[in-house]
């Protein structure tokens, strides 16, 4: 139904009239042309099908996370959770993720030990949860990295 959105974004018309247009030229039948010209009541439906479009697309742009969010609003989330993941001791470095579905947190290997990059996972997760607002869930990875060299001479 909404295979408008996805040709040419400079073409003239809405979503809807672009998609009926393309589904012309592809030769589809008048029920499929019907339901996408009325799911968004640019004309009355009159048949099932377009009545449960609507229906779907209703529901669906109803979802958390499901519609576009301003950029402004994108941003501060991301920098919210890399300032939560950095006010905790032994955090060197954070990184939001997968757009923002994701926090890795790079700690100090000398300050926290295996067990404490558990809790700080926990920490930070229940922090998240206490002081953020967003769509669905992010996971919370601690990265605790050692290495050691040798030089054969």
């Amino acid at each position: 139904h909404d295979i408008g959105k996805a040709i040419d974004w400079e073409m003239e018309g809405s979503h809807v009239q672009i998609g009926v247009q393309h589904l012309k030229r592809s030769k589809e039948t008048e029920a499929v042309l019907h339901a996408v010209e009325a799911h968004h009541n640019d004309v009355e439906p009159t048949t099932t099908e377009a009545v449960l479009i609507q229906i779907a697309d209703a529901v669906s742009a109803a979802r958390p996370g499901a519609r576009r969010e301003t950029l402004e609003t994108y941003l501060k989330r991301l920098e919210s959770l890399e300032q939560i993941a950095n006010s905790f001791k032994g955090v060197e470095k954070t990184f939001a993720i997968s757009a923002g579905r994701e926090l890795r947190i790079v700690v100090e290997p000398m300050e926290i030990d295996d067990i404490g990059a558990a809790k700080l996972a926990r920490d930070v997760s229940q922090r998240i949860e206490d002081e953020v607002q967003y769509p669905g869930q992010i996971k919370v990875t601690v990265v605790r990295e050692t290495r050691t060299s040798e030089y054969a001479r």
